[in-house]
């Protein structure tokens, strides 16, 4: 449908879907906050997820490539949305803990969420707080708690894989845990930066093979953990590559 009927119907689809987010958001918030138990809380969070994308009708498929290891993992995804979060609790198996930028500590009702859902929060710009929460999760790392990652850190309106922070892959060379690329697709389409009225478009997650290094790759392990997956991540993105990996 074009012309202006077109951005009518695009204005109430989007509104609707807004709203069902919205709505399935707090609920999940309230069920998050007052379920016992980390495994609860989580298996919550992965049924609201699910629920926001059934309820608006927009597509989400997992396509497996390769599989999540058995054991604990470093999971590294592109970030192109708002959504990109709830994509990923709707597409990985409730066990990760996500690490995520410590401005969102701001936003009462989102910190509330990703803390019982035992998120952890990294500062970017106040090197000394970094150090220490990058301590901290090594820690989780190194206790086998399955981390979830978007490496570069924030997201923009304009197409493409901006540089890449260390901290996922420094955490799985020195807990000596495989990483796994994950790839999302058609999130910038459906939620972009500078606009929040949504629009239907498919989305799509790809798990590919976990990255483990051989003896004779040990040399320099976070460096080569990350240039691996950035590059894993460019082959199927259909993104252009925005700046070297740091």
């Amino acid at each position: 449908m074009k012309g202006f009927p077109g951005k009518v119907v695009r204005a109430a689809w989007g509104g609707y879907a807004l709203l069902v987010f919205a709505t399935v958001t707090l609920a999940t918030t309230f069920l998050v906050a007052v379920l016992p138990g980390l495994s609860n809380r989580r298996q919550a969070a992965r049924l609201g997820a699910r629920l926001i994308f059934f309820a608006t009708g927009i597509p989400l498929d997992v396509s497996e490539i390769g599989q999540l290891p058995p054991e604990a993992c470093v999971v590294v995804a592109n970030h192109a949305s708002y959504l990109d979060g709830v994509i990923l609790t709707a597409a990985l198996p409730p066990n990760f803990s996500f690490v995520i930028k410590r401005e969102i500590t701001s936003v009462p009702l989102a910190h509330l969420l990703l803390r019982r859902l035992g998120s952890e929060f990294v500062e970017r710009f106040d090197r000394h707080r970094g150090a220490s929460d990058a301590r901290r999760i090594l820690r989780k790392a190194r206790d086998g708690e399955a981390l979830a990652f978007f490496p570069e850190g924030t997201f923009t309106a304009e197409p493409g894989l901006q540089r890449f922070r260390t901290g996922a892959f420094a955490a799985a060379a020195r807990a000596g845990m495989p990483v796994v690329p994950v790839i999302i697709r058609g999130a910038r389409g459906v939620l972009p930066a500078k606009r929040w009225l949504p629009r239907r478009v498919p989305l799509e997650v790809i798990i590919t093979e976990p990255i483990e290094l051989s003896a004779s790759q040990q040399g320099h392990r976070a460096s080569r953990l990350l240039i691996l997956s950035r590059k894993r991540i460019l082959e199927h993105l259909e993104e252009p590559d925005l700046g070297p990996p740091r």
